[in-house]
């Protein structure tokens, strides 16, 4: 399971599993916006894997 963050430069893809979360890749995004980003993964986990088990059922 991943998820996709897009900024103004550039992107990132985080993996959610396993078990912690961590950077899977990036394209044009400073430091500071991918610890953000990575903030910001942690702190909506739950939401985004509800979101995740909706769009990919089963």
């Amino acid at each position: 399971m991943h998820v996709h963050v897009q900024g103004q430069n550039g992107e990132a893809r985080f993996w959610l599993e396993p078990p912690a979360i961590e950077l899977a890749q990036h394209t044009g995004l400073a430091r500071q916006e991918i610890n953000e980003a990575l903030r910001l993964v942690r702190e909506h986990e739950h939401d985004i894997r509800r979101a995740w088990h909706q769009h990919f059922p089963g």
